[in-house]
């Protein structure tokens, strides 16, 4: 699929009788098979959600380090805009990701007119080996949409707090959420219940 900065790629995992939308993006090194986002994928489909988990074009192209901020969100909004012309066909769009691919989400939740957003270990403190690094909660602020953040309780780059409509889960582990993949599979399919039902 084309994008400002080259060809991106959409995993489609389509649900019987969808009754939304959710796309997904991958942390900064890594791809979208992510143990995290396939939970997270799992908890979507039991809820008839299908799910896009988008590949940004600069892991498209095999390269491990992300592109600049602007680049990312440019990419992921004109997925978002092709696939709204054909597979989203008037469903409503929730967005979200893991570690990076949260910010990407977060910080264009209002272009792409998403409903939700789904964080998956948001990296709130961004690691610096010297001097006091910017918090980025300016980011999740921003959203005034319902939002979801499932961190880890040992999590390094640190935990958000609850605020307005968003709410935050901690779960074992760390940044990889990797210790207790039942838990955010729950947290997330809970999530996605109640919103749900609330549109209905």
């Amino acid at each position: 699929m084309e994008s400002p900065s080259g060809p991106a790629r959409v995993y489609v995992h389509a649900a019987d009788s969808a009754r939304a939308w959710l796309l997904l993006g991958h942390g900064a090194g890594g791809g979208v098979e992510a143990p995290d986002l396939v939970a997270a994928t799992e908890a979507a489909l039991a809820e008839r959600v299908s799910v896009g988990l988008v590949a940004q074009p600069y892991r498209v192209a095999g390269r491990r380090s992300p592109a600049p901020a602007r680049q990312l969100d440019a990419a992921w909004v004109a997925v978002a805009e092709r696939l709204r012309e054909r597979e989203l066909s008037g469903l409503p769009l929730l967005v979200g990701g893991r570690s990076l691919g949260a910010r990407v989400a977060c910080r264009t939740a209002a272009v792409t007119d998403a409903i939700a957003v789904l964080c998956l270990a948001f990296p709130l403190q961004p690691r610096r080996r010297s001097g006091a690094a910017p918090s980025r909660i300016s980011e999740l602020d921003a959203v005034e949409v319902p939002t979801l953040v499932v961190q880890g309780t040992r999590d390094p780059f640190g935990m958000p707090s609850a605020a307005g409509r968003r709410v935050v889960v901690e779960v074992p582990g760390d940044h990889g959420l990797k210790a207790d993949l039942p838990a955010v599979s729950a947290a997330v399919q809970s999530w996605l219940s109640e919103l749900l039902a609330g549109l209905s």
